[in-house]
């Protein structure tokens, strides 16, 4: 049997296979601390790495030491207070030599919990580990087959724009050389030969003659052979390569009347970069549409969308006919993944509840994916949750969920996309 070692250091000058044995012993422990971290972190650095904390009482292991029975006989330098059988009181509890806020430790020694860092790939790979998008199944990405050319290599045919030149060049100096190699060869015997006769006193004018006939036959025959020919040409080669459609387009829905506050609006903008980073792990082009709404719905870029002042009243429905106009103008549905997110404290006209269910059941869940509606609150629900509560019956890819802080909003998006066990294996 071989044992084969791996030594590659990574970025950090650390063994790669100590660091994934690690991940994969303490994984329970790091998995707790990125849950916890997502929502102590700014908005904008949820695509970077972690410095995670793991407890040190979930890092210690078994050893063997000696028991505190038994005669023992210590030696404590600098003892000028006690003597031989005086008793030494016993310190204060959480009274420790330092002075930090930190327990002391009951047998003189102690330690910090354990931090450790991870990368960006890393962290990414434990928050989603046990997440995947629904509906998946039953929608297969590959629809539509679009294809990309690619280099595929020469070809001795081909339009003379894509003649490569330099192939062609070393084409024609390889054919050169085999066909005239063996009259140049002779060409430098006789010459060679010729010269040898010049420099004799003797008039060797027979075998001269002889010599200059030949040399001139083998340079023309050297000279027939073309410099370049239609054999030496070479051109660049394309083919055109299938590719499988993996664009996605994720609207992104919030109130902005005047109820929405700024803490309202950075829990709406945390969910949503949850939800983009999400789908980049499964789509390779993704598209962003903010669309933020009073009683009036506008297409913005994510500054305005997050940080405009301006307010009005509530009308949810303005939001959705602007998506279903973005839709049908920019991104179909046979082209494209289409997701949407709405974000709102659920303050609605009364009547316009029930039409904004009848936009989202008759002209946005058939053609979108997934569409899932958070409700930002601590009051008790209105009328649109109502109103949408009677489609989350019927449409399986429709979701909806109540978040009231922050620490809401990484346990509702994982009770969103988190995997059904049970229809993997029926499937499988």
């Amino acid at each position: 049997m071989t044992n084969f070692i791996d030594r590659r250091l990574n970025s950090k000058n650390k063994s790669t296979v100590n660091r994934q044995r690690f991940l994969r012993r303490y994984k329970s422990q790091i998995k707790k601390s990125v849950s916890d971290a997502i929502n102590k972190r700014g908005v904008t650095d949820v695509d970077s790495g972690e410095s995670i904390v793991i407890p040190k009482k979930d890092l210690s292991e078994p050893i063997f030491h000696t028991g505190k029975g038994g005669i023992q006989d210590r030696i404590h330098p600098g003892n000028d207070q006690f003597s031989s059988g005086d008793r030494i009181p016993r310190p204060p509890q959480n009274q420790g030599q330092g002075g930090g806020p930190g327990d002391a430790s009951d047998s003189g020694e102690g330690e910090d919990d354990f931090i450790f860092s991870i990368s960006k790939d890393e962290y990414l790979n434990l928050l989603f580990e046990d997440l995947e998008l629904p509906n998946l199944e039953k929608n297969q990405l590959d629809k539509l087959i679009e294809y990309k050319t690619v280099r595929a290599g020469f070809c001795a045919e081909g339009v003379p724009a894509n003649i490569d030149i330099v192939k062609s060049l070393q084409g024609s100096i390889a054919r050169r050389i085999a066909m005239t190699s063996d009259k140049r060869r002779r060409l430098k015997e006789c010459q060679h030969k010729l010269e040898q006769l010049n420099n004799d006193t003797h008039e060797h004018v027979k075998e001269k003659r002889e010599l200059n006939e030949e040399i001139t036959q083998l340079k023309q025959k050297i000279a027939k052979v073309p410099f370049i020919d239609t054999f030496d040409l070479r051109f660049r080669n394309y083919t055109r390569q299938p590719v499988p459609t993996s664009k996605a387009v994720m609207f992104c829905l919030m109130d902005v009347s005047g109820s929405m506050d700024q803490a309202t609006k950075d829990i709406a903008k945390r969910f949503y970069i949850l939800l983009y980073l999400f789908l980049t792990r499964t789509y390779k082009t993704i598209d962003v549409i903010y669309i933020r709404h009073h009683t009036q719905a506008k297409e913005v870029d994510e500054q305005e969308f997050f940080y405009s002042q301006e307010t009005g009243g509530t009308i949810a429905s303005s939001a959705l006919e602007l998506m279903i106009k973005v839709v049908e103008e920019r991104y179909s549905s046979s082209n494209w993944n289409i997701y949407g997110a709405q974000a709102s404290d659920g303050d609605n006209w009364a009547d316009d509840s029930p039409y904004c269910r009848k936009l989202l059941a008759d002209k946005i869940l058939p053609k979108t994916r997934y569409f899932s509606y958070i409700e930002i609150t601590q009051r008790a629900h209105q009328t649109l949750w109502q109103q949408y509560q009677q489609l989350e019956k019927d449409n399986p890819h429709f979701a909806m969920r109540h978040i009231k802080t922050v620490d809401d909003i990484y346990p509702v998006f994982r009770d969103l996309f988190h995997k059904n066990t049970q229809e993997i294996k029926t499937t499988g």
